[in-house]
């Protein structure tokens, strides 16, 4: 079932939203080459944890850190480890926390250091796909309108949506119905009303879109590299509402 927030929902949301962006803007910081995504990790468990909330990654359904660190031809669910980045690497940065008993959820893709222009283009498109996708949460629209959009300026762009993982719902909860897929045909699915929140995830890939996995880690089949971008998001009356970018609205944004 889709939950609907209320306002004092939605607000202890916001206050999720406002710790992670604050963590995923400091661990930005420190993205460099010869640095280690244990470290990073570490940094955002600390920030996580002085602040009074509690990482949802860690220990779910396993999962043995806050933080995933996903290097370029990783998809998603990358454990951090001590191997240092390297110059023109790309890295999958993706968190999540509950304060209060609330939910957010967001991720981006960042060079390590110098990154060649390709892979600029592949991290650009991808944040631009999920402004694609989120454009379309407004209220009365389809929940497929949203994935759609992604795909349609994804291959527009020469590259492919991963398709074996998706969006979803998020409250209480970290996975909460309904799962959002990236592709797929406009004008389908449960419509879209103000309260509903959504964490918009797509990942992108410079070649196809079949994905391996070793456990955690998920690799596209082809090891081309792969972005990630992602935010936590509310259907309003009007434009959607990003919880996890304080502050901005999807058409404030000049996106």
């Amino acid at each position: 079932m889709i939950s609907i927030k209320n306002d004092a929902q939605i607000e202890k949301m916001r206050a999720a939203g406002r710790l992670l962006y604050s963590v995923l803007a400091e661990l930005r910081r420190y993205v460099a080459p010869g640095e280690t995504t244990s470290r990073l990790n570490s940094i955002a468990h600390k920030m996580i944890t002085d602040a009074g909330a509690r990482p949802s990654f860690l220990g779910y359904e396993g999962f043995p850190a806050s933080l995933c660190a996903s290097v370029n031809e990783v998809v998603v669910h990358g454990i951090p480890n001590d191997d240092p980045l390297v110059e023109g690497d790309i890295l999958g940065v993706d968190c999540g926390l509950v304060l209060d008993g609330w939910q957010a959820d967001s991720a981006y893709t960042v060079g390590v250091g110098n990154i060649s222009a390709e892979h600029r283009r592949l991290i650009d498109v991808t944040e631009e796909c999920f402004w694609k996708g989120v454009s379309q949460m407004r209220q009365g629209g389809r929940l497929s309108d949203i994935g759609a959009s992604v795909q349609a300026w994804a291959e527009s762009n020469g590259y492919q949506v991963i398709r074996a993982l998706c969006g979803h719902g998020i409250g209480r909860e970290m996975h909460e119905d309904p799962e959002v897929p990236n592709f797929g045909r406009p004008g389908r699915g449960p419509r879209l009303s103000p309260g509903m929140t959504l964490a918009i995830e797509p990942m992108i890939a410079m070649g196809g879109y079949e994905v391996d996995t070793d456990g955690w880690r998920v690799v596209t089949k082809d090891r081309s590299w792969v972005a990630h971008y992602e935010h936590t998001a509310l259907v309003t009356r009007g434009e959607p509402e990003i919880l996890t970018l304080p502050a901005a609205r999807a058409g404030e944004v000049g996106r």
